[in-house]
């Protein structure tokens, strides 16, 4: 069930954002936007409509090239829809919230730190001889212990409050800043890198950091394609606003995913020139994927049925181009789509991934708008591209070349 979230803190963000772009277009979707919450008091209409219209000024900003304003509408619209806590949105777009929560981390650290030098003195005199090894074992032991905890669900399982969840999450997020802290083993070491920061080109650093959060995106499909059980929502999950993976003709993943009341897109991509290109996304364990019949290989009923879906989503983009582009400003005519199915490993009845791939290759060669390929292919691609990308991060640009 759909937990709708609305308040004042979104309308001042709100408020605030649309002074961030000059855009007609834009300001017009986010006036809409102000319209459905309305003044001070009341539910700053709470439900359906304002997150639809959250995600129409993130797409408008999408299309006039203003991503970061995008991000920060499909945020909002994360947090109306129920997706998000209010304080991940403070910890974005509001200073002091941000410090505030910036501290809370600082105490919770130091309040670590206390516990790790109260674990030592138990160890110091529990056992007068321990090592520096002995240490260290006793807090991998401690670390070890905490993967052993989980909140489990269904029958049996622990059932929290939302506050308790909203807490779990802040830890969450202070734990991926705790565990990117460098640490200086002296203080001449603390200067240095002081110095080295001070130094360091924002461009290029920001590069790295995208960089790793694509290594760190990759990890996390590959961990749940690998995972036999894993659900199509799980796979969605992991390629949300990872457009990068599909390759580089796509600028943006699109926030709007219904564009016709019969087609609901899985995950809808905005090429260079504005065009549509449609992502179906369907389960990695499916064991006929690829059949041998009459000692011929072909693609299995599970393909055909995806590919037939994509195929009806195509023509309701055809057929209802004109509304599309004058509502939504996305141009849906001869739209493209990939439909990405299946594992090799999963594939049953001796068949090769060489051989999976060979036949997808014929089947994609008589297909003029839809391609097929697997999760093995998408996992390859997109390491190839982390791969080029990471050893142009490592060459020295002052290097001569080579004569």
């Amino acid at each position: 069930m759909t937990t709708f979230r609305s308040g004042f803190t979104l309308w001042q963000m709100v408020r605030t954002a649309r002074e961030l772009t000059a855009d007609e277009r834009v300001r017009e979707r986010v006036d809409t936007v102000l319209h459905i919450m309305g003044g001070l008091g009341g539910t700053y209409g709470k439900g359906r409509s304002l997150v639809d219209a959250l995600e129409d000024v993130a797409q408008e900003a999408i299309l006039h090239g203003d991503f970061a304003l995008a991000q920060r509408f499909q945020r909002f619209a994360a947090y109306a829809r129920g997706d998000l806590f209010l304080e991940i949105l403070e910890n974005y777009y509001d200073d002091e919230a941000r410090q505030r929560s910036e501290e809370h981390m600082r105490r919770m650290a130091a309040m670590g730190a206390d516990r790790a030098v109260a674990a030592l003195d138990v160890l110091c005199r529990d056992r007068p001889d321990a090592t520096a090894a002995d240490a260290r074992d006793l807090f991998r032991g401690i670390a070890r212990s905490a993967d052993y905890l989980s909140l489990g669900d269904g029958e049996g399982g622990i059932r929290l409050s939302t506050r308790e969840v909203r807490r779990l999450q802040q830890y969450g997020h202070m734990e991926m800043v705790l565990r990117n802290l460098p640490r200086p083993a002296s203080a001449e070491a603390a200067r240095m890198m002081n110095d080295a920061l001070a130094d360091v080109d924002a461009g290029m650093l920001a590069q790295l950091l995208e960089l790793r959060a694509r290594q760190a995106g990759l990890a996390a499909l590959r961990t749940v394609v690998e995972d036999p059980d894993s659900s199509e929502s799980a796979l969605h999950a992991c390629l949300k606003n990872q457009e990068w993976i599909f390759g580089g003709a796509y600028v943006a993943e699109l926030a709007r995913r219904q564009y016709t009341p019969e087609t609901i897109l899985d995950i809808p991509l905005l090429r260079g020139d504005g065009s549509l290109h449609v992502v179906e996304l369907k389960r990695a364990n499916i064991k006929d994927l690829v059949i041998r019949r009459s000692g011929h290989l072909m693609l299995g009923a599970a393909a055909h049925r995806a590919v037939s879906q994509a195929q009806n989503y195509l023509r309701a983009m055809d057929e209802n181009r004109p509304s599309i582009l004058v509502e939504h400003g996305v141009d849906t005519r001869r739209a493209s789509a990939t439909v990405v199915i299946g594992h090799p490993p999963y594939v049953t009845g001796g068949v090769t991934s060489r051989e999976i791939a060979e036949t997808l290759r014929t089947y994609n060669a008589h297909q003029a708008r839809i391609e097929v390929i697997t999760y093995e292919t998408l996992l390859n691609s997109a390491s190839r591209m982390l791969a080029l990308s990471s050893a142009r991060q490592e060459a020295d640009p002052d290097e001569e070349p080579a004569a």
